[in-house]
């Protein structure tokens, strides 16, 4: 195998070969799961494994190195109620994501850019509180990408849903149980409570699920996961550094 050729993820490459990649390109893309239910169709590794898949298309297409995906995190007090659901506090995310950013920039790395698909608020606030000393940092939420022109039965996205829903449909369809997917229509209010950790009892006609994850189609999570792709990628490599933004 040429040289160039190589793998990008740590977890594949000699020392040796980081060292050399961090001499020409010193940028590491870090994705960031949860361990968090996606309602009874979806796995609890919903997350993780979106996360995953854009550090990796973003690694070949950009040539930057990756490290092994991140799969804790912190989630909503409601979704523990759910049996797997697995977290950690958003202090020990935060303390975690803090060695690994310090060890990493110590060894050369000048440019952190996290990746995460989790949008529990306490979650993503734990990743955009980390404090390099000199290294420059991203955060992306990928949910925070503008995609409600592409779903047909919900305004927005929510959870477990049909854009989520249709981005593991198309990513991942032997995961998906369509069978089991349940719709469950919410309020605003209801979902911002879930988000920021606020809403106490689960919404038991949706199993886990906010939204019409019966709406969901692997046409619909192709242009969604592409509309990622490209907005991640126009905000964070294609843009000259000193004009880039540090959030998405």
């Amino acid at each position: 195998m040429h040289q160039n050729d190589l793998p990008l993820g740590l977890d594949a490459l000699s020392w040796v070969d980081v060292a050399d990649r961090i001499a020409r390109d010193p940028r590491i893309i870090v994705p960031i799961g949860a361990l968090d239910q996606h309602g009874a169709h979806l796995p609890l590794g919903t997350n993780v494994l979106i996360a995953r898949s854009l550090a990796l298309d973003l690694s070949r297409e950009f040539g930057v190195l990756r490290a092994p995906t991140f799969y804790y995190g912190t989630n909503s007090p409601v979704s523990n109620e759910y049996v797997g659901t697995t977290g950690i506090t958003a202090k020990t995310l935060h303390l975690a994501l803090n060695e690994l950013l310090a060890h990493w920039e110590d060894r050369g790395i000048g440019e952190f850019i996290f990746i995460t698909a989790h949008r529990y608020e306490p979650h993503v606030e734990a990743i955009a509180a980390l404090i390099p000393r000199r290294a420059r940092m991203r955060v992306v939420q990928v949910w925070d990408t503008p995609v409600d022109d592409l779903l047909d039965q919900q305004d927005t996205p929510l959870h477990a849903d049909e854009a989520e829903t249709s981005v593991m449909l198309y990513l991942y369809p032997e995961l998906v149980r369509m069978d089991r997917a349940h719709d469950c229509d919410v309020t605003p209010k209801q979902f911002r409570k879930y988000l920021d950790g606020r809403l106490k009892n689960p919404l038991v006609e949706g199993a886990g699920s906010f939204g019409r994850p019966s709406a969901a189609s692997a046409e619909k999570g192709r242009a969604i996961y592409q509309r990622f792709l490209n907005t991640i990628g126009d905000a964070i490599f294609r843009t000259p550094a000193d004009t880039a933004s540090d959030s998405l």
